[in-house]
């Protein structure tokens, strides 16, 4: 399998530990995976969308990255982050959601580190991945 990791890097110590529970999951799975980082977690859908749409697309695909800040604007921005999320998903996208909403950095990495919220990601798409297999949808 190989998939496609989009990495939002606004919090880049938050991202670094959920690229790396990611990557090893995906290691252990067995997939070939690349690496791509966008600005923050709006454009995580957008990426996977036009990775998608490309060329070349990818079996799967694992979001990762982090919101934090006052509730009123991580809650909008983490809820509209899902909600492409799910579209993505919905359309027939093999999907794993590593995106992280904390009260603040600290506990993201935290979050991120003791929970291996990268490494479920990538273990949630490499399942999807596998059903879509099954299927016939992938080669």
């Amino acid at each position: 399998m190989n998939i496609l990791i989009v990495e939002a890097r606004y919090h880049p110590d938050v991202a670094d530990a959920l690229v790396d529970g990611a990557t090893a999951a995906l290691d252990k799975g067995g997939a070939l995976f690349e690496r791509v980082s966008v600005p923050g977690v709006l454009e995580v859908p957008a990426a996977i969308a036009i990775a998608a749409r490309s060329a070349r697309p990818f079996d799967g695909y694992v979001a990762l990255g982090c919101v934090t800040g006052p509730a009123h604007i991580a809650d909008m921005f983490y809820a509209e982050t899902l909600r492409g999320l799910m579209t993505l998903g919905a359309s027939g996208i093999a999907l794993g959601n590593g995106i992280v909403l904390a009260g603040d950095e600290g506990a993201a990495h935290d979050l991120a580190t003791r929970q291996d919220l990268g490494g479920d990601a990538a273990r949630a798409c490499l399942s999807l991945c596998t059903f879509a297999e099954r299927l016939g949808f992938l080669r």
